[in-house]
């Protein structure tokens, strides 16, 4: 891959790794490795759509098909070379599926992340970025906001696993040095999600006349979330790499990796963003408020996340949340077997 600078990116077919992959390529002129299974929600259909429209993208591209819940062979090590950063979006990140089977699920997230920083300690990239989510945190009131290293408090199984995560990844960190920065991100959107996130779930519901269930609480509240564009969250990643170097465990001064949120662009409830999509579509909306805890234990109603640390180095979306949302129900109305 010559002496340009190589990112290597886990989970590079899924829904918030391709977008990842297109800004990166349309902004640097770094090499990829792609790392994924194509099993889970990694699609290649995402690559080969990507690469169709930017065929000149295919030379800078490097597929790896490899099981993170396994390590890398030396073979497959050799083949990678030299890395210089590594994102970390491997995950299973459905809810559902982490209440139904916790133990399938919390072993996959924690093995992906132990083989990724076994192989770091290795490959010794200048940054290690591992994606996180407001989910660790736990429920918010609806207005309070977490900092960056506020406690770890998750309500649900997915959301354990992405802690889990976390504190592994300050643990390897401190004891061999791995250049670890944390992120945490809100609810990404974008062209080409899985059609089990709720956007999706309401475009799709929506477009056949059908009802969508919208989670409220007993009192009457209705739950709300960030929404933010994938795009968005890789502009933000792209603009730490290249303006942020990790802190480095050398001394007792400083005992924690640096860590960035990167907050929503619009706080949302369930409902008003239903009400949103199906206005952009030109549809009418039929929901139901349900009870979120009958319908999903560990429900939580409320997230939020400061993001003042990211924005006072001078980030900020490059794409309203409007505009982001309109174009990506356009994008999908005029694709549709991606929400099929």
């Amino acid at each position: 891959m010559g002496n340009k600078k190589v990112c290597l990116i886990s989970g590079i077919a899924g829904s918030i790794g391709i977008h990842f992959l297109a800004h990166i390529f349309n902004n640097t002129n770094w090499d990829i490795i792609g790392i994924s299974t194509f099993r889970h929600r990694g699609e290649s259909d995402r690559i080969s759509y990507m690469l169709g429209i930017h065929p000149e993208w295919q030379s800078r591209l490097t597929i790896i098909m490899h099981d993170l819940v396994g390590p890398f062979s030396e073979r497959t090590k050799q083949k990678m070379g030299k890395i210089d950063y590594i994102i970390n979006l491997a995950s299973l990140s459905d809810v559902e599926a982490s209440i139904k089977d916790p133990i399938t699920f919390i072993q996959n997230n924690v093995w992906s992340m132990l083989n990724l920083l076994e192989y770091a300690r290795e490959a010794k990239p200048r940054v290690f970025i591992q994606f996180s989510t407001d989910e660790v945190f736990g429920p918010t009131d609806g207005k309070s906001l977490y900092k960056e290293w506020d406690s770890l408090v998750p309500s649900n199984p997915y959301a354990a696993s992405k802690a889990a995560q976390e504190v592994i990844s300050t643990s390897y960190w401190r004891t061999y040095d791995v250049p670890v920065i944390i992120t945490h991100t809100m609810n990404n959107f974008g062209p080409m999600q899985q059609s089990s996130k709720f956007p999706v779930m309401i475009q799709k519901a929506t477009e056949k006349g059908e009802e969508i269930m919208i989670h409220g609480e007993s009192n009457g509240e209705i739950g709300s979330r960030s929404y933010i564009h994938s795009r968005n969250v890789a502009d933000a990643v792209l603009f730490i790499l290249k303006n942020t170097k990790p802190y480095r465990h050398q001394s007792l001064e400083i005992d924690k990796p640096d860590c960035y949120n990167i907050a929503g662009d619009k706080q949302l409830t369930n409902l008003e963003l239903a009400q949103l999509i199906a206005k952009l579509m030109g549809r009418e909306l039929r929901y139901k408020i349900v009870d979120s805890h009958t319908a999903r234990p560990g429900h939580d109603p409320h997230y939020g996340l400061d993001d003042s640390k990211l924005k006072n180095l001078g980030w900020k979306s490059p794409v309203s949340f409007e505009q982001s949302l309109a174009d990506t129900i356009k994008w999908q109305q005029e694709n549709k077997k991606w929400i099929e």
